[in-house]
């Protein structure tokens, strides 16, 4: 008799301890401390005799995907007790009722009477535990979370001068790397699904620091077989262009030939069904939902200026891979569409993210915009999806410094806040007189995590760990460290450092041959390079 196996999971789980308790209730729970390590001393939950809650709250230290193990060994009745698992991202949501929408995060499960059990598969950093039984104690012994992860090696990396621009590094580095599931998704606690437009941040990320990892394949192509033409990727045509933009750059980083040419069908139709979208000024009618991202989906001047530049972006990506194919018609088609929309002037809005994509098209000048628009009040009037672009159209105005400065400002700001990764939404006007997630609400102050968010991520259904938000990672790779392929695979790289107002940085960049390590210096006549690690096969262009 043999074992039938199903599909091997390449995710691995661990346990990870509670660092602390923050919270329990007047009485019933005795000795909360022993959770903090692994042992036979347990913690014991009696039943309070009254309407009081007995209850404890757990906090893992940082931001988990998975669920939680309680070890629960015998008790005096050798009887099953009934508890109430609540997992937050934040203190306040395990206090209150959190939002179970994609995934539930609220159980009521009995516990065994001498054994252990796991609960839960979503995304948190901190779990209240309430004894529901009225007769019948528990004592837990353990409590660590069952962390679901893939088991990837950091390849891509970044130091410099200033410790704040490290540890943002950092953040949207393990940001992204919890959202590398059985797909990408967006975000570990909801929306724990391919949302293709949502993928071209985690995507640079990927590229840079884990290098060419399978599960980026797999949920293009899941888009790609999802969502034939004519229809629109996740019904929205901004989507269907950014499935370019990530082909494109999965093409260069890593120069696999072999998947492009996989992609040949679904890209020529993509190209004439966008072509047919671009009228003969040069105006671009994409129906569907047409959607740049939240904080400007009910600015329809915007959304028309952005989709404009997007659609100039995304035929240049077409034309990039249908040349790499030898698809010369296909290619040129695209180029001159692509033009010929670049031309087309819509009407014109004050919205940044709309206007940094603009630049990156090449439809305005980028030192004007940088001066006029985004250096006018710079940390407001951002996104942390579409903050990304800005960062790049900043860097294309040369305003390294100013790009850092929103970085630390405004990505920064949710550090302060007490975040482990970043959030799906987040505006610095939030902070201001509110409890941060990882303290719990105060009577007469805001609460970051429940009073605030709009649009799809009201209140406690906002995520607090969202891939899209991660777009500082691989800026500050690309940028900072100046490293990027200039050719498919990493067989021509640039080395074109910017240390704006840092005095030195250092890191490395994922390539299929190996990683790519070096360290820049300020002196008295310049920036000094050195290049610390470089495989064979890869040519630093001068």
């Amino acid at each position: 008799m043999s074992l039938e196996l199903g599909t091997p999971d390449p995710r691995v789980r661990s346990f990870v301890l509670p660092t602390r308790i923050v919270w329990t209730s007047e009485s019933g729970v005795e000795a909360p401390e022993n959770l903090l390590s692994f042992g036979d001393d347990g913690c014991t939950l009696t039943p309070p005799g009254g309407d009081e809650p007995v209850a404890l709250v757990l906090d893992y230290g940082r931001e988990l995907h998975g669920g939680i193990r309680l070890q629960t060994p015998q008790t005096p009745k050798r009887e099953p007790a009934t508890v109430r698992i609540r997992f937050g991202e934040s203190v306040s949501e395990v206090m209150a009722e959190p939002n179970n929408d994609h995934t539930p995060h609220d159980y009521t499960v009995p516990v065994p009477w001498w054994g252990h059990m796991e609960v839960g598969t979503t995304g948190f950093r901190f779990v209240r535990i309430d004894l529901l039984e009225s007769e019948i104690p528990v004592v837990i012994s353990e409590a660590p979370a069952a962390f679901i992860y893939r088991p990837l090696e950091y390849h891509g990396s970044f130091r410099c001068s200033d410790e704040r621009l490290n540890e943002i590094w950092e953040v949207g580095a393990y940001t992204v790397h919890l959202c590398m599931q059985d797909h990408v998704w967006d975000g570990i606690k909801r929306d724990r699904l391919v949302w293709i437009g949502d993928l071209h941040p985690e995507t640079k990320v990927i590229c840079d620091v884990f290098g060419e990892c399978d599960v980026v394949p797999s949920s293009l192509d899941y888009a790609r077989d999802h969502y034939p033409l004519p229809g629109w990727m996740n019904g929205i045509s901004s989507y269907s262009i950014m499935w370019l933009f990530c082909h494109a750059d999965w093409y260069l980083y890593h120069g696999n030939r072999g998947y492009l040419e996989e992609q040949r069908d679904y890209l020529l139709g993509l190209v004439d069904h966008l072509v047919s979208y671009v009228d003969d000024q040069g105006k671009e009618r994409l129906d569907g939902h047409r959607f740049l991202e939240w904080p400007t989906s009910e600015d329809p001047t915007a959304i028309d200026y952005g989709l404009q530049a997007l659609m100039v972006l995304g035929l240049e990506c077409a034309a990039q891979l249908c040349e790499a194919l030898g698809e010369t018609a296909a290619a040129r088609n695209a180029r001159e569409t692509a033009d010929r929309a670049r031309g087309c002037q819509r009407e014109p809005t004050d919205r940044k993210v709309a206007r940094a994509l603009a630049v990156l098209a090449g439809m305005e000048d980028a030192l004007q915009v940088n001066e006029r628009v985004f250096c006018s009040d710079p940390y407001r009037d951002t996104s942390t999806f579409y903050g990304y672009y800005l960062l790049e159209a900043r860097a294309k105005a040369g305003d390294y410094k100013g790009a850092m400065d929103l970085i630390r400002n405004y990505w920064g700001g949710m550090l302060d806040m007490g975040a482990t990764t970043f959030w799906e939404g987040f505006s610095i006007d939030w902070m201001p007189d509110s409890v941060p997630i990882d303290e719990l609400p105060k009577e007469g102050m805001r609460d970051i995590h429940a009073d605030f968010g709009d649009w799809c991520y009201k209140g406690l259904r906002h995520s607090l760990c969202h891939g899209w938000a991660a777009g500082p990672t691989a800026w500050l790779i690309e940028h900072v460290l100046g490293l990027r392929p200039t050719s498919p695979g990493f067989a021509t790289m640039a080395v074109e450092p910017h240390l704006g107002d840092l005095d030195w940085a250092e890191g490395s960049i994922a390539t299929p041959r190996g990683p790519v390590r070096v360290r820049h210096e300020r002196t008295d006549s310049g920036i000094d390079t050195r290049v610390l690690e470089k495989p064979d096969g890869v040519e630093i262009a001068k």
